[in-house]
């Protein structure tokens, strides 16, 4: 996978199949991957918060998530054939999960939640092997946690946790976990569980994926996406502007 630098931010170049592909082969082999989405609001957030910058920066696979991202990153020149985002993502690798028969493990949201998730994880393919889950709430008891990890044999991670929190716990104990693939999936039991809905496929390729989750949870998330995505816009243009100036001042 080519590697390219969008905004300060390190970010591969893949398709959804030629990421599945990817880590399908670096399970087998069992080189350690850890993997991670970037969207509009971490590539803004990188910016001011080092911990979160560092996390990002020492996974192994980079994705993009979020047309915003794909766009800006096209307007800048890059060639970026799609977006891969990390619900998707998901849903491909829990279907390869299942096939190869490697176990996985869910870590985060409520309780109530990521039972919901692995019963209807079950229900969709009774053959996937689910070697444990836990709720996100556990931060007094993040050892035992670990350990319990560790112990269920689990090939795959997937922790639905909130960002930055999920990204810098898997940096922190990526050597202990025990597994040989870890991705951060946000949202992604809220919405398997039925808690949540998905934005129509519209919306999502139109990138308003992220207006459908503030008119879900207004209070929560209008604040966060008007700051972040004004901020991008700010970015963007800056870079834009600077790449212009560049060439008009280049060689003729």
């Amino acid at each position: 996978m080519e590697r390219i630098n969008f905004l300060g931010c390190p970010m591969d170049v893949s398709t959804l199949n030629q990421t599945v592909l990817h880590i399908r082969d670096s399970i087998i082999s069992e080189k350690f991957t850890q993997h991670v989405v970037v969207n509009v609001a971490k590539i803004v957030n990188m910016r001011k918060d080092v911990q979160l910058s560092r996390s990002i920066n020492s996974c192994d696979i980079i994705n993009i998530d979020g047309m915003g991202v794909v766009w800006g990153a096209r307007l800048l020149g890059y060639k970026i054939p799609e977006r891969v985002a990390g619900i998707d993502l998901f849903n491909a690798l829990i279907q390869m999960s299942a096939k190869e028969h490697l176990p996985i493990y869910l870590l985060g949201a409520t309780d109530a939640v990521v039972r919901a998730t692995v019963d209807k994880l079950k229900l969709q393919d009774p053959t996937l092997i689910i070697a444990g889950y836990h709720h996100g709430y556990f931060w007094d008891d993040e050892k035992n946690v670990v350990e319990k990890i560790r112990a269920s044999g689990a090939k795959l991670l997937f922790v639905a946790i909130t960002s930055p929190k999920k990204e810098n716990f898997i940096d922190k104990w990526r050597q202990e976990l025990g597994v040989t693939f870890v991705m951060g999936v946000g949202g992604t039991f809220d919405v398997i569980s039925g808690k949540v809905m998905r934005a129509p496929l519209w919306m999502q390729n139109s990138g308003l994926e992220w207006l459908f989750r503030v008119i879900q949870e207004p209070r929560r998330m209008w604040k966060r996406y008007l700051t972040t995505n004004s901020q991008y816009a700010f970015m963007l243009l800056k870079e834009k502007i600077k790449n212009l100036a560049s060439t008009s001042t280049g060689p003729h």
